[in-house]
């Protein structure tokens, strides 16, 4: 039977998609294929911010989608988890505290949706259905951070080197030490609210300079910064997980993403936006998963720009040979 195509057409190859990871520039060095996207220490910061473009075009949509859904589903299982451990470390009546705490570091068109159903379903399980429900939410925001542990892996290049059992346990101390984290935030929001209250009786002159400065909106963008940090330090691959290797970048860009997202957010959607006309009463979940879709693509931004600003000992010494050479040939 005669084929159906067309015998004289010619078959193109594909353009392999181009990989700035530092594991693909270490692999080129280590052969000694010395391209321009691998630079020695003083990487031109055009070269930097083109590894992070073509990372975040490659992968940042994808992964962003991820994480949205990802957050939507495990942010419930994280409040039932944080009543668990303030019920057990706290007053059984400051269960929702970590509703408070994460509210204020998300913009009210998102706090609010989120905030009535959260409290709602920390109010409906009380006892021992609140511990077995905090057992099921340590695997649903594990798997969150399962997927940041990716977003990672994908930036450097690199290929999974622990079973999976051994990445759920430390995803499992990973989310400990956020409610940790979220107690001192909760702690620090009432010392500033007892120091503002304390400045209003006594120096009320200072009142419209406290104002002015939103002292209680730094804390949660201190939060975010830390846990943000610890999360790139902790989840790196092994091989970069070194002080060679700055980790601060990434976070601090996640955390300036995170604020101008926050304080943008309610007024671009109120004025750009028509999300009831679309989907109707479902117009809130949706602004929340655009807002975690937006954060999820600053958190692709983020481990891409730790990885573009990764220099691999292999990368260094080949770059120094091609500058000895040109300098022995001159």
């Amino acid at each position: 039977m005669a084929s159906s195509g067309n015998p004289h057409r010619k078959a193109f190859p594909e353009t392999p998609v181009p990989d700035f990871s530092p594991e693909a520039r270490r692999r080129e060095a280590v052969a000694h294929h010395v391209s321009p996207s691998a630079g020695g220490a003083h990487t031109r910061p055009l070269e930097i911010i083109r590894r992070v473009a073509v990372g975040a075009w490659n992968d940042g949509f994808i992964h962003a989608g991820n994480l949205a859904y990802m957050s939507m589903l495990a942010i419930f299982p994280f409040f039932i988890l944080g009543a668990a451990v303030l019920s057990a470390v706290g007053d059984e009546a400051d269960r929702t505290a970590t509703v408070s705490a994460v509210q204020a570091a998300l913009p009210p068109s998102v706090g609010n949706v989120i905030g009535p159903a959260a409290r709602d379903a920390i109010a409906a399980r009380t006892g021992w259905l609140l511990w077995i429900g905090s057992i099921i939410a340590l695997w649903t925001v594990s798997s969150l951070v399962e997927t940041i542990r990716d977003i990672l892996r994908r930036a450097y290049g690199t290929q999974p080197t622990t079973r999976f059992l051994w990445h759920r346990l430390g995803s499992t101390g990973i989310i400990l030490g956020a409610m940790v984290l979220l107690l001192l935030a909760l702690m620090a929001q009432v010392m500033i609210g007892t120091a503002e209250e304390a400045i209003e009786v006594w120096a009320p002159q200072l009142g419209d300079v406290l104002n002015a400065l939103s002292i209680s909106r730094v804390v949660p963008a201190l939060v975010a910064y830390f846990a943000i940090y610890m999360l790139f330090l902790t989840l790196t691959p092994a091989a970069y997980k070194t002080r060679r290797y700055p980790k601060w970048p990434g976070a601090l860009a996640v955390t300036c993403w995170w604020v101008v997202v926050t304080l943008a957010f309610p007024p671009v959607i109120h004025s750009m936006f028509s999300y009831s006309l679309t989907y109707g009463s479902l117009a809130g979940i949706m602004i929340a998963l655009f807002f975690f879709w937006l954060i999820g693509l600053g958190v692709v931004v983020g481990a891409e720009l730790n990885a573009a600003l990764a220099h691999t000992p292999e990368e260094d010494s080949a770059v120094e040979q091609v500058e000895t050479g040109q300098e022995g040939a001159a």
